[in-house]
């Protein structure tokens, strides 16, 4: 018997791409696909890297599988939008070695600046796309993939969603079988997409899809097994006054809600089985489409003169229930208790964080900041309340930018862009070479933490560290910028108020790109250890709230109105105490 083991969804995906024999895997990290690269390395048969991007890592993998063998990359939906760019023309080429991209949706935005729909991409690109329902057929649907992507020469892409990703379910754990590497042979007219040979690739990948769709009818299971060749699409015909088509993890709240009705439960989202899914709609009283975010099944249903029940019913927005198909469907009144009123509690940046200090600094000076992905962008909201925009990574310092051509130097002279060190690593790079290049004077704050700290700590080109663990040279970011040829690129500690104060200040009046890179690391890192923590002096203390206005959360204020320091929570960072006039907080041995 098969040893089976609890899994998360990433990790169940991580196991699949083990067992389908995945010699390569690229990623860049982002909630929430990030566990799948941080449970493949592992497995030590499996090479797997931390991209500085996710076009960089669509690529790798690309190439990985043009050299024979079975390669992927993994990132969250927004990622996908990176590595659109790669993916539309590695649809054309194909795939020699299987070529996956696991992608992570987010449904209901838990960590995510857009609640987009991966899929619609998929259509527009051409590729095909899988979407298991629970941790064992993410395992399962990991090594189709790859099954698939070498039958029909194409990338395959495997959609995942926040609710599977991070719930756990039961795997039957099997071998890990390699196949032997596909042989490498030069073809030009393949792999070159020259516009000559992309036109009469363009011809062989509509057949692909029309094949693809064909073979996606017979792709059927019954419901008290999987087909020991493809286990996609199955039917389970129960009760026909209601049937539904779904897929994903809204085939557990079906079954949950409806567990006597009729379901058709697609493992292949795109392309679509249309003679399945027209018996299927023939054959039941009342069909709904049950699909979360965009009306992608749904569409293509109706496109067929098949008359369904969706979007009219149920929302295009956030995480579907159980409970909505129980009001929406059963029409059962539910009774839900009114939450307790509690105080609003906003997220706030860590006790020790060194972007609370910098965003201090800022909001002191009135200036303004094009914010970024990542943490920092926490500092939109009170107390700090100093970014103003967060777009996309890497958008920062080119926003900054438009600024400034749209409304001349002076505009910008109390604004900056900030940006972590990953996500200029990431994008950010780019963006400062194009300020550079066109004469921009804007000034940027990279907030070098030492980590890609939003997505949980992950390493990356500038922290000297590889996925793996090995030690190697860091990209040194002070000598990139100057590489650019900018003539102002300052490093100060980020908790050294006074210093940041009168570089900023500096900065911002040139007329000429600068960069101010703020040297602080994560007080989450592990090798991260503040040998002090504050404590307040209550003799002295004037109860004017200066070290209040930074909100960390270690700092409340007494009922006399002087400030309590919880022990538990103070890093020893100092920023309250270089903060008070009055010395009434002290620094003492931890």
């Amino acid at each position: 018997m098969a040893e089976k083991k609890v899994m998360l969804g990433n990790e169940a995906i991580a196991r699949g791409a083990y067992e389908a024999g995945v010699k390569v895997s690229s990623a860049y990290p982002g909630t929430p696909s990030t566990e799948i690269s941080e449970n493949l390395v592992k497995y030590p048969e499996i090479y797997c890297e931390w991209a500085p991007n996710e076009k960089v890592a669509m690529e790798v993998a690309i190439g990985a599988s043009i050299s024979g063998v079975r390669a992927m990359a993994s990132m969250k939906h927004v990622g996908f939008n990176v590595a659109a760019d790669p993916m539309y023309t590695a649809a054309y080429i194909g795939a020699n070695g299987g070529l996956v991209a696991v992608v992570a949706d987010d449904p209901g935005m838990y960590s995510s600046q857009n609640e987009q729909d991966t899929r619609q991409i998929c259509r527009a690109a051409q590729v095909p796309v899988l979407e298991p329902s629970d941790s064992q057929e993410a395992k399962d649907f990991m090594k189709l993939a790859f099954d698939l992507s070498e039958q029909f020469d194409t990338p395959v892409v495997l959609r995942t969603t926040t609710r599977l990703a991070h719930s756990q379910g039961i795997v039957a754990l099997e071998d890990c079988v390699v196949p032997e590497d596909k042989p490498y042979e030069r073809n030009i007219a393949k792999n070159v997409m020259m516009p000559g040979n992309a036109i009469k690739r363009h011809i062989f990948v509509e057949q692909r899809l029309k094949d693809m769709s064909e073979a996606a009818n017979t792709l059927t299971v019954a419901k008290d097994g999987f087909s020991k060749d493809i286990p996609l699409n199955r039917v389970e015909m129960n009760d026909t006054k209601i049937g539904f088509i779904t897929s994903g993890i809204p085939y557990t709240y079906v079954k949950e809600a409806c567990p006597n009705a009729s379901v058709l439960k697609l493992g292949m989202v795109h392309p679509l089985p249309k003679k399945l899914i027209e018996d299927f709609a023939s054959k039941v009283d009342t069909l709904y489409i049950f699909e979360e975010l965009e009306p992608v099944i749904e569409e293509q249903v109706r496109a067929w003169g098949i008359d369904c029940i969706g979007k009219e019913a149920f929302t295009v927005q956030g995480e579907y229930s159980a409970n909505m198909l129980r009001k929406v469907v059963l029409k059962e009144n539910l009774s839900i208790n009114t939450p307790a009123e509690v105080p609003a509690r906003p997220p706030l940046l860590c006790p020790g964080c060194p972007h609370r200090s910098v965003y201090t600094v800022l909001k002191k000076l009135k200036i303004h900041a094009a914010g970024d992905i990542g943490c920092y962008t926490l500092g939109a909201v009170p107390p700090l309340g100093v970014v103003d925009t967060t777009i996309c990574m890497g958008a920062s310092i080119s926003s900054l930018h438009g600024m400034e051509m749209a409304k001349g130097k002076d505009y910008i002279k109390n604004w900056v862009a900030v940006i972590g060190d990953s996500t200029f690593m990431h994008t950010g790079v780019n963006s400062l070479m194009n300020m550079v290049y066109n004469q921009g004077t804007g000034t940027v704050i990279i907030l070098d933490n030492s980590t890609t700290g939003m997505t949980g700590h992950q390493d990356h080109a500038a922290t000297g560290k590889t996925l793996q663990g090995k030690v190697v040279p860091a990209i040194n970011i002070y000598h990139l910028c100057k590489s650019m040829g900018i003539e102002h690129v300052v490093e100060v500690n980020a908790f050294d108020i006074k210093e940041l104060e009168k570089v900023v200040k500096e900065e911002v009046a040139r007329d000429a790109v600068s960069v101010i890179i703020t040297k602080s690391p994560c007080a989450l890192l592990k090798e991260v250890h503040f040998p002090n923590k504050c404590v307040p002096v209550p003799e002295k203390c004037k109860k004017c709230g200066m070290c209040l206005q930074p909100g960390c959360p270690a700092l409340t204020r007494n009922a006399d109105g002087t400030i309590s320091i919880d022990a538990t929570m103070c890093n020893g960072c100092g920023l309250c105490k270089n903060l008070c006039p009055f010395d009434a907080i002290e620094e003492v041995e931890k």
